[in-house]
């Protein structure tokens, strides 16, 4: 395992912020940390990394304890904070040069070089970090946390600031690093967890309350489902909401269905067609959201 957390606690005061959590990372693996403002992610990341100390609780990462053995852990992490540090009166390769040196790295030229082109700072790279756009600054600050190689990459909020397009290039890049590292990132969007991770851990409150893979945990929420119906000729809603557990119909030949239960309604619709003799053209029952699902977890 890359990173082992057991009952990992952290208390400011009277607020507990991180609560007894458990979880394990395996490498290569690309895992969301998500959770509502507040929650614990960046307290945790804080912890893993050795930023800040936790109250109880053990974490490892590549096997060194993050209490007992704090150097050997950012040797093998690369970290990109919510709040990327960053000196604006540096050139983009002299802060790199800076950060290199700081690791302990020997000629390590060619390893710079390659983080400039493999986050697309080529362009920039004569430029003090202060007259960069924002998503620049991110993609400086993702240079520096891969730039000694580790084994294991933490970001919180990697992509914010990005414009569309450098969005889409983050993840994919991302998710070619998630091939060989193991990578955890939080973040608020949705549509990124669902494009690059594959698993998703939610905290809220200091407490983890899911620890699955995406599609698992919309499987496990169970309740609306809602499903687009296509019959060759227009139906009668009235009958279909009588199906028992069917909330709303909407719609004539093509139809959209939502229906409450934990029964497959597929079965109860191929019934209700052969009965009343409708020819049943197609059926897709759409996944739960994401978004509706941390919304379930986390309110």
């Amino acid at each position: 395992m890359s990173i082992i957390v057991d009952q990992l606690t952290k208390v400011y005061g009277e607020q507990t912020a991180v609560n007894q959590i458990s979880f394990s990372v395996q490498s290569g693996e690309i895992v969301g940390f998500l959770g509502p403002n507040g929650a614990g992610k960046s307290t945790t990341m804080k912890m893993l990394t050795c930023f800040i100390p936790q109250t109880s609780g053990k974490a490892s990462v590549c096997g060194f304890d993050t209490e007992k053995n704090s150097l050997d852990v950012r040797r093998n992490v690369g970290y990109l904070p919510e709040h990327n540090p960053l000196y604006p009166e540096m050139y983009v390769k002299e802060y790199l040069e800076f950060a290199a040196r700081l690791n302990g790295m020997k000629n390590a030229d060619k390893r710079i070089e390659d983080m400039i082109a493999m986050t697309g700072l080529t362009l920039e790279r004569r430029k003090k970090i202060g007259q960069l756009s924002k998503g620049y600054r991110q993609r400086v600050g993702l240079a520096q946390a891969m730039l000694h190689d580790p084994k294991v990459l933490i970001m919180d909020e990697p992509t914010s600031g990005l414009d569309p397009n450098q969005l889409a290039e983050v993840r994919s890049l991302i998710k070619n690093i998630g091939k060989e590292k193991t990578v955890i990132l939080s973040t608020h969007i949705m549509q990124e967890v669902q494009a690059i991770c594959s698993r998703v851990i939610i905290i809220n409150k200091g407490k983890i309350v899911a620890d699955d893979s995406v599609d698992g945990i919309q499987a496990q929420q169970k309740g609306t489902t809602i499903i687009q119906v296509e019959f060759k000729e227009a139906v009668n809603q009235q009958l279909l909401k009588q199906i028992a557990g069917v909330r709303s119909v909407k719609g004539d030949t093509k139809l959209v269905i939502e229906y409450y239960g934990d029964a497959d309604i597929r079965e109860y619709l191929f019934r209700f067609a052969v009965e009343n003799k409708y020819t049943l053209l197609n059926m897709h029952i759409e996944k739960q959201n994401l978004e509706d699902v941390f919304h379930d977890l986390t309110k």
